[in-house]
């Protein structure tokens, strides 16, 4: 899979297959705080890692920003780095594939 230019939403398996139906995902965050959290394929593990290590049935929603029709702002979290952040739902084909989020037998994870 090409990593080059996506950005990467983590979801419950259950919630994407939902999204599937209606064309469009839409995290809890789009709700509470006004846009979907992502990622860039080298910050996934540390995000996994720190916010969902005892959630089950993860998966990576690989989002080509191109497709995407909503906003994505780059912004600061906890300092300089930036995340994308996604200003609306994701329609369901800007995902270009959705992988399994790989925990070890301690619940790291450690792979996608």
């Amino acid at each position: 899979m090409k990593l080059e230019g996506l950005i990467v939403h983590i979801c419950p398996r259950e919630a994407w297959q939902a999204a599937q139906a209606s064309g469009e995902y839409r995290a809890v965050s789009l709700e509470t705080e006004g846009f979907i959290h992502c990622s860039r394929p080298e910050q996934v593990l540390a995000v996994a890692n720190c916010f969902y290590r005892e959630v089950p049935d993860l998966v990576l929603l690989w989002i080509d920003p191109r497709q995407l029709r909503t906003e994505i702002r780059w912004e600061p979290v906890d300092g300089d780095e930036l995340f994308p952040h996604v200003y609306g739902p994701i329609n369901t084909h800007a995902v270009s594939s959705v992988t399994s989020l790989i925990a070890d037998k301690s619940g790291f994870f450690v792979n996608f």
